[in-house]
This record gives C-alpha cells, structure tokens and sequence, in this order.
C-alpha cells in the first residue's frame, strides 16, 4: 500500500511538473496568428486578440510603451464600471462637478462649475464624447480627487499584470510619465468588457445630454466604427499631437469577440480602415471551439476526511479555444490534471488542478480548476458512520 501511495505521490509531482505555463493575453499568449501579414502597416504599434480566451492573433511591437491619449480612459471606465457592480456607486448618482473637473480642455462635455450630472450621464460623455472633465468628475466622486483615483488606477494596472503602464492622469491628456503600450490596453479593454453594461455606452452611436434643457448636448460617438462596421460596439478613440491617432476597438460575431487596439496612426482614416482590416482577417479565418459549457462537470477528486467525500471539479465559465476554422475535431484534445485525493479543509476558490487543451499533441491553453465550495474536515462521528456504511453496507 505504501509503496503504491509513493509511485502515485511521484508520478502526480511529475505532472505536476511539466504542466505547461498558463498562458493568456495578459502573459504575453496563447498566441495563433502569423505576425508576417499585412496588417496595421501605418500604426507604431498593434495588437488584436480574442476577448474569451485572450489569444494573441496578430501583435506588433505590442508591449512599445507610447502615449495613450484617450484611450486611458478605458481603465477610468473600468474602476467606475467595477464601482457600480460591487455596489459602490449607482448609475443615478448624482455628481457635481468640481472647478477644476469643469476646467478640462480637449474633447469634453463643457461642464460648469457646480453643475450636477448622474454617473449614467457622466459615462456616456466619457465612453461616447471622450469628455475630459466627466472623466475627471467621475474619478473625484469615486476617489475624492483625481491624484487619488490615479493612485487606484495604477493599482489597478497591477493587479492585472500590466508592466508596460504608468497613470498620472485620468483622461489621457499630454503629461510626463503617462504611457501604456497596445498589449496593456488590450488587457485593460478586456476586463472592462466583462462588464456587460459598457457597450450601452461605448456602443451608441448618438444621444444627448441635459435634453430638455436650454442646452442640450449632442453626443457622437468618436468612434465611428460602431456604425459603419457591422458587429462593433466600442470601445475608445484617442487622439493628441503626441499620441497620434489611436483606437482600442471591439466588434463580436458568431459568438467571437475581438479585441483590436492600434498606437501612432498618422489619421482617422487610415486608423479606422486597418482596424476594419483586422477584424476582417480574424472573423475570416477564426472560431471558437467550445470545450466546456459553464457549470458542466469535467471530474471528481476525492477528498480524505472532510465533510463531503469528494469535490466536484466543474467549468466556472465556457471553456473554449480559438482555432482556425475547417480544423478536424478530433485534432483537439483535452487533459484533466488533479490529484486523486485532497486533504480537508478546502476553501473556496483555492486551486485544485488544470485542464489543459491540446492540438495534435501541441498545447493550446489551460484553464485553471478552482473549488466550487468550501469542505471542512470531518469529525470524528462523521468519519466514524462513514467507515461503518463501509463495512457493513458493501454489495455482495
């Protein structure tokens, strides 16, 4: 028995061992494309993944750290977005803009002083009319100042694994030690579009603000993609004389969202047609292949002395890869890695193993297995009645 326990004990180290590095968008891949085709010819840097799984099918210098201009405001939409959900901040809010928010120059929705707006109406000015002083009024009301909310988006950047990133402000406008790199935004961009609420704003093409009023404000949507392309819905233009013409774009068919962000275009055209271009090829030639639907059961791992006698390991999300499309069904594969047995207590959310997905023998992706639940140990008049039903309660 014991020398079974050891041969099983070593072979689970092996694999363990050798499982391969997990790999998305925010570690630098999975990564499908061919970076040799013609793509993004005139941007200085480009980058264009899946927005499910995170593959990487085009990249060009994508971790160049360059001024954003507006497009930083996608992680001022980010922290507002993840306010709302977690219950800090409501949509009707009401905010009153600061002297300061009001004196913002470039794009913005010429806020005065004093001036009240909700947080709905603030992020539409941000996500449609790139507005400087909403960004700067949202990020005082959820930080009290914008040197605070800047603290909390370089946070933020971190604890998304961004290295190519520094904030020193909140809308984008020219300053020193304020960058990013197209990999970052697409990462940032990504997580913002796991809420789902966003594309209401950054998807409209028009609306208003203050209508009704002696001066209502008409909002167009910089982004003009969101109406000429079919599919697109967001996200955020960019523009300064440094920066040049920048856009982190996303469009979805078929179930198959992507993520394109180009850096240092010399003109909106020439930007909006080379995004247009690269949604092209990836719709083309991509799919997604589901694995695993949410919540589906994928094993079963025993557990030693708890209060349940085994976990079972199930999809926390669809599982899917993104593959070029007409590839053999049978080419792709998958791989349960987890020990026979944990010991309790287990806690919720603590890694329990790996599924990891294959083609013809070469790793796609993984995706990490998590305990669905808490199980505590044992006691012992539990574990007692167990070994009992054992004994006395066996088929014959």
């Amino acid at each position: 028995m014991k020398r079974r326990v050891l041969i099983w004990f070593a072979a689970f180290v092996l694999a363990v061992s050798v499982w391969p590095t997990y790999t998305s968008a925010e570690h630098g891949g999975p990564h499908v494309g061919d970076d040799e085709i013609a793509l993004a010819e005139n941007a200085l840097s480009a980058v264009l993944i899946d927005a499910d799984t995170g593959t990487i099918i085009y990249e060009k210098k994508s971790h160049e750290k360059l001024p954003p201009a507006s497009i930083t405001k996608i992680m001022t939409m980010l922290l507002t977005m993840e306010a709302i959900d977690n219950g800090t901040l409501k949509l009707n809010d009401k905010v009153t803009a600061s002297e300061y928010a009001a004196s913002m120059g470039g794009s913005q929705i010429f806020l005065e002083p004093g001036e009240a707006m909700t947080v709905d109406e603030l992020l539409k000015g941000v996500a449609m009319a790139s507005g400087n002083d909403a960004s700067v009024a949202l990020a005082e009301k959820l930080a009290g100042s914008e040197k605070a909310f800047v603290k909390m988006m370089n946070e933020r950047a971190q604890s998304l694994g961004l290295k190519d990133t520094h904030f020193a402000n909140c809308n984008g406008l020219p300053v020193a030690d304020h960058y990013s790199s197209a990999h970052d935004i697409a990462v940032m961009s990504r997580e913002l579009l796991k809420h789902e609420g966003i594309t209401k704003y950054t998807g409209a093409y028009q609306d208003y603000l203050r209508q009704g009023s002696e001066k209502p404000f008409w909002l167009v949507n910089t982004n003009k993609l969101v109406r000429f392309y079919s599919g697109a819905d967001g996200l955020k233009t960019g523009y300064t004389s440094e920066a040049k013409f920048c856009l982190a774009a996303t469009a979805k068919r078929d179930g198959l969202r992507l993520i394109a962000v180009v850096l240092g275009e010399p003109n909106t055209k020439t930007r909006n047609s080379e995004v247009s271009a690269m949604f092209d090829y990836a719709f083309s030639q991509y799919a997604l292949l589901p694995i695993y639907q949410a919540g589906e059961t994928i094993g079963k791992v025993k557990v030693q002395k708890g209060m349940s006698a085994q976990l079972e390991l199930a999809a926390s999300k669809p599982f899917n890869v993104l593959v070029k499309k007409g590839v053999k069904q049978d080419s792709i594969t998958h791989k349960l890695i987890a020990p026979e047995k944990l010991a309790a207590p287990i806690k919720s959310g603590q890694s329990v193993g790996k599924l990891v997905v294959y083609q013809d023998g070469r790793v796609l992706t993984e995706f990490e297995l998590t305990a669905p639940n808490d199980i505590d140990k044992a006691g012992w008049w539990t574990l007692f009645k167990r070994t009992a039903a054992h004994l006395f309660f066996v088929d014959s």
